[in-house]
């Protein structure tokens, strides 16, 4: 169990703690384990059962420790949380420095972001929980950070967005799974689900009760394909921080 401090509550992650501080060696033996390891336990079995299998308890077992032992390297589960997040924030593919065209780049990066939220379907909830930026998210974070220059935003400003782009992808990658579970577990194929709300909506809207609606769905429907509509969205978010300027 996480460890807590007087009130109950967990003592949180002191971020100098965790990043600033090499692992400190131990006398005697060499550790048995190591907290890449450690984390490299967590993220497997986050990516295969979920981020609630993520036990103290399940991650000992996983490779082959005593519960208790792990906390000598990861002192609660909040800061096994982070090194997860830093870990899998590392497979960003991204050139080393923007190219100058901060729509271009800014694409990139948020396609970037999708790909590893797919990749770990637990990432997007486990970013509300983060409280720290380790040393790849901190790459991640300044490549942004470049990218965003051209646009003439103060540098309070672009933190900000940063922050807006993350959530939108991270909201957005949550909603394409949600969906895709529940065509899981309807037995259903996506096609045959967005035809159902399709007729649903058209029938409703030919009621007259909702002009708005009719006009919106008298227009011709865009490319329904997720990396059509995860690029077109992304586009209008864009398109939003051009006129913010």
């Amino acid at each position: 169990m996480p460890r807590t401090g007087s009130a109950g509550r967990s003592a949180g992650v002191d971020p100098e703690q965790l990043w600033s501080q090499a692992e400190r060696p131990r006398r005697g033996r060499p550790p048995a384990h190591s907290r890449a390891e450690i984390t490299d336990a967590a993220v497997a079995l986050a990516d295969a059962e979920g981020l609630g299998a993520v036990t103290m308890r399940a991650v000992a077992a996983r490779i082959g420790a005593g519960t208790m032992s792990l906390y000598s390297y990861v002192p609660n589960k909040e800061t096994l949380l982070e090194l997860m997040i830093d870990q899998v924030s590392g497979g960003h593919r991204l050139p080393a420095e923007p190219s100058g065209n901060w729509r271009a780049d800014l694409r990139q990066f948020a396609h970037e972001q999708r790909t590893i939220m797919r990749r770990h379907p637990w990432l997007p909830a486990a970013l509300t929980a983060r409280q720290t930026f380790g040393p790849n998210t901190l790459a991640a974070l300044e490549y942004a950070l470049a990218a965003l220059d051209p646009i003439g935003l103060e540098a309070s400003a672009r933190l900000e967005t940063f922050s807006l782009l993350t959530g939108f992808v991270a909201g957005h990658v949550s909603y394409e799974l949600a969906q895709e579970r529940a065509v899981e577990a309807g037995g259903r194929s996506s096609g045959e689900l967005l035809d159902a709300q399709d007729r649903y909506l058209r029938s409703v809207a030919a009621e007259g009760r909702y002009p708005h609606l009719a006009q919106a769905l008298a227009v011709p429907s865009h490319d329904s394909a997720p990396d059509a509509v995860f690029d077109r969205l992304l586009g209008r978010m864009l398109n939003g921080l051009t006129a913010a300027v």
